[in-house]
């Protein structure tokens, strides 16, 4: 059970306070409710392109980095489809640091074309290393395209193109800033050996100045169901064939995501799950093989990728895909291996929550779903689903007409 203590700023910040004197340090986590499901498809990237200006420097400090450090802190910060969340650990007698660091660049980031100029060229960058110069780097850029028509999640956080991060301007970048990066669009989690009197203080003296901003409410075009089967074959220079498949998945927020997070461990959730023992070890078929999925808070994507062995041919691979698949449509799954995949799920819970910085984090994400306190009952929602469950979840998503398939074959 994690505790926790909730307030709110007049300004509309929403802020969670987790105690745990056990540690000499605190983190502090800021969540912005602003991801790349939330750009304009003609300019993509720009909350990924945040993530690194947010660290360029804010009108009174320069340096994010040299101060926390200083204080003997260290920060990240990441960006996804649905949120961007920063987060720093710093030493509890040194809290205010963090408050200072957080609350000036909330207020009066430092938009300078220099800076933009600079976090561009990194993006861009990253873009080409991982996204076009990379073995395989374009696969979820073409999946994303092919499986979604009109949601934004048919493209990648990093953007869908590179020309968009390119042509950033500093007045869309500052239009972009002044919508999202508000304390009415903010939840601040502070965790640690601190306790919440200390943080209302700290949070009343550092944020409460700051203008709310107006709390962002998205307007998104969900995907329509997907009527039919989508294909597509790309040949590239790669040293393996690959097969990736996804099909249209519910959102975060429906119980049949628990049950959809089951089946994929099942399926593909490492070396003793069912495509890894047949397709890998049994048939020596693929090389290696996964089933996962996105976590989306939106309908999100089932997903099966795999690399073949060398000389297999595509289409028997795929066919016996199909055959792992369809044994979880047509046939109870034993309970002793649902129960099996619930008791992993519980000890993966489990060990993320013992670090003080993933329970930060994990508020922070579960009041942005609604409720700070979904981290202490969602195990619950594990536990209820059952065999019968998984057989009509399989059913109802892992069907042709529901599918998307790439084909990535070696020139």
């Amino acid at each position: 059970m994690v505790n926790f203590d909730r307030f709110a700023l007049g300004n509309g910040l929403k802020v969670l306070v987790h105690r745990d004197p056990s540690t000499p340090m605190a983190v502090v986590n800021v969540l912005y409710d602003v991801g790349a499901r939330d750009e304009k498809e003609a300019q993509t990237g720009f909350a990924h392109l945040f993530e690194h200006l947010m660290f360029g420097g804010s009108v009174h400090i320069p340096d994010y980095d040299e101060p926390l450090q200083l204080a003997g802190g260290e920060n990240n910060a990441y960006t996804t489809n649905d949120l961007t969340n920063y987060y720093c650990q710093i030493p509890a007698e040194n809290l205010e640091t963090a408050f200072w660091l957080e609350s000036d660049r909330m207020m009066s980031l430092a938009f300078s074309k220099k800076s933009l100029d600079v976090q561009r060229k990194v993006v861009c960058e990253e873009f080409k290393e991982h996204y076009i110069n990379k073995p395989y780097g374009d696969v979820w850029h073409i999946m994303r395209d092919l499986a979604y028509k009109v949601h934004p999640y048919k493209w990648m956080t990093i953007g869908k193109e590179l020309s968009h991060i390119e042509n950033a301007q500093l007045a869309d970048v500052k239009n972009f800033f002044f919508k999202h990066y508000t304390p009415a669009n903010a939840i601040l989690v502070v965790a640690g050996n601190v306790d919440t009197e200390q943080v209302k203080k700290l949070a009343e003296k550092w944020f409460g100045d700051i203008p709310a901003g107006e709390k962002y409410h998205r307007n998104i075009v969900q995907e329509p169901v997907q009527q039919e089967e989508r294909r597509m074959t790309l040949n590239r220079n790669v040293p393996m064939d690959a097969i990736y498949k996804t099909w249209h998945m519910a959102s975060r927020f429906e119980d049949d995501y628990y049950t959809t997070d089951l089946l994929t461990d099942i399926l593909g959730g490492g070396a003793s799950s069912r495509l890894y023992q047949t397709l890998v070890k049994e048939k020596q078929l693929f090389a290696h093989i996964n089933c996962y999925h996105f976590g989306s808070l939106d309908k999100g994507l089932f997903t099966v990728e795999g690399q073949l062995v060398k000389g297999v041919d595509m289409k028997l691979a795929e066919e016996s895909i199909e055959m792992e698949l369809n044994k979880v449509r047509e046939q109870l799954i034993d309970e002793r291996e649902l129960q099996k995949v619930k008791n992993k799920t519980e000890s993966v819970m489990a060990f993320e929550d013992m670090s003080v910085m993933n329970r930060a984090g994990s508020l922070a994400f579960y009041e942005l779903l609604g409720d700070g306190n979904l981290m202490n009952e969602e195990f619950k929602k594990y536990q209820d689903v059952t065999t019968a469950d998984l057989q009509r979840v399989a059913r109802e998503v892992l069907k042709d007409t529901n599918s998307n398939t790439i084909w990535y074959k070696a020139n």
